[in-house]
């Protein structure tokens, strides 16, 4: 693992969001500002747009320079968090990247996620992305402590984010501009967890191919 393949999941998560922009849009815009998507979609291209240097890095480092981009491009509050995840990915991510397989993989995640909760001062139950991080994080953890192998926390992790993400429809929003709906939040997917489920069911996939 290394900056390569940092890019290879940022190209696959880019993909993602490009193919269900209209999608995620039509969820912000029912109970958010309605520019989630855009802000997401100006930080993906600013990474593909730097290429060479996300490339050329180690792992970690890739992480960092990633996040640095990120923090300058993406507007609203989406920066701030993903530049926390990835910051916190980073710093908890080995040293060599491949040394420590799923279960160091597993620890830079958690330190990113939690990275994301101590920024947006949330944790689940609130209709945002930790609703989708939080129990992928933590499902990421128990597969690494049961020895699980690289395969199989490839295919679980998207099952899970994906479920996690269906349950935002039934939350009531407390955070953002959608707990001024109050009940009115609830019956709408929040964007941020579409996102993100997004993110990580293409990241699984492209790293699953890549490993086949």
């Amino acid at each position: 693992m290394n900056g390569k393949t940092v890019m290879t999941c940022i190209d696959a998560a880019h993909a993602s969001l490009k193919e269900h922009a209209d999608e995620i849009a039509s969820l912000d815009q029912a109970i958010g500002d309605g520019d989630h998507i855009i802000n997401l979609l100006r930080g993906m291209d600013a990474l593909v747009a730097m290429r060479a240097q996300i490339e050329a890095e180690a792992f970690a480092p890739a992480l960092k320079l990633a996040a640095t981009k990120v923090l300058s491009t993406v507007g609203g509050s989406s920066g701030p968090l993903f530049f926390s995840m990835l910051t916190g990915m980073a710093k908890a991510a080995p040293p060599d990247a491949d040394d420590d397989g799923v279960p160091g993989f597993a620890r830079a995640f958690a330190a990113g996620v939690d990275a994301v909760g101590q920024r947006g001062k949330t944790g689940t139950g609130s209709k945002t992305m930790m609703d989708v991080l939080i129990p992928v994080a933590q499902r990421f953890s128990a597969l690494a402590e049961a020895g699980a192998s690289r395969d199989d926390v490839l295919a679980e992790l998207p099952r899970v984010a994906e479920e996690a993400m269906l349950a935002t429809r039934d939350m009531l929003a407390t955070k953002g501009r959608a707990s001024f709906l109050g009940e009115r939040s609830r019956g709408h997917i929040d964007p941020g967890a579409r996102s993100s489920q997004l993110m990580i069911a293409a990241v699984c996939a492209c790293l699953a191919h890549d490993a086949a």
